[in-house]
Parts: structure tokens; sequence; C-alpha cells
């Protein structure tokens, strides 16, 4: 028999599934409203700060289509109160290949919800030299 999930785990799975719900709509700008105020969000290197800067930047990625596949995630909680979340998985993206993808999030109760205060996201995509 499994042992109950601890209360971190469930709002970082909670956190996740509604994340990609949102996100695999053609509308992403909701996805500013998981985010706090003051948010960080680091795309492919490129920084975002605050909710809005964020939703812009979500709202404007250029395919047309996407689907997320999550293959798998950690979920910790932290010394200070707060959850860590990292998901990997395999994102495809109008008619292009499937890829992977590596995400972090970082998760603070921010009132009396939790908001998303950091995010970093990447593509597993790597130059090999032959």
């Amino acid at each position: 028999m499994a042992a109950p999930k601890e209360i971190w785990q469930n709002i970082g799975e909670s956190f996740v599934q509604q994340y990609y719900a949102e996100f695999d709509t053609t509308n992403r700008t909701g996805l500013g409203n998981l985010y706090s105020a003051e948010a960080c969000l680091t795309w492919e290197g490129s920084p975002f700060q605050g909710k809005e800067a964020i939703a812009g930047k979500l709202a404007s990625l250029p395919f047309k289509s996407i689907k997320h596949i999550i293959t798998g995630q950690d979920i910790q909680p932290t010394l200070d109160n707060c959850i860590f979340i990292a998901v990997f998985g395999q994102l495809k993206a109008d008619d292009d290949p499937p890829m992977a993808y590596h995400q972090m999030f970082l998760l603070k109760c921010v009132g009396n919800a939790w908001a998303c205060t950091n995010d970093v996201f990447r593509l597993g995509l790597h130059n090999i030299a032959a």
C-alpha cells in the first residue's frame, strides 16, 4: 500500500497539470495568472520579469499548436516553505518532430494562493561536436 502523498506533492502535481493544460490551448494569455506579480521566467536563456511580461512572452510563441508529454517530474519542499518542481518530457509543436524539454518551477504561497515565482525552460537540444 502506497503512503499518502504530502500536501506539497499534491500542490506541485496540480500546478503542473493546470499549467500544461492551459499552455496547450491556443490562448496562453491566462498563464500569467499562475505567476506572482514579480515572477521571473528564463525562456531558452532570455529573461522576463513580471506577470505581464511573462504572459506576453508565452502568448507570443510562434507555434499554432503544441502538446506537452510529461515523462517525469520531481517535486520537493524547500526550507523556506516553497515548492520546487522539475518537469521533463517531450513537446510537439505544429509539424515539427517531438523535442525533449526541461522546465523548473518554484512555487510560493502568496496571500492565500500558490503562485509561480520562478520558471526556467529549456529545450533538450544539444550540439555535440563530432
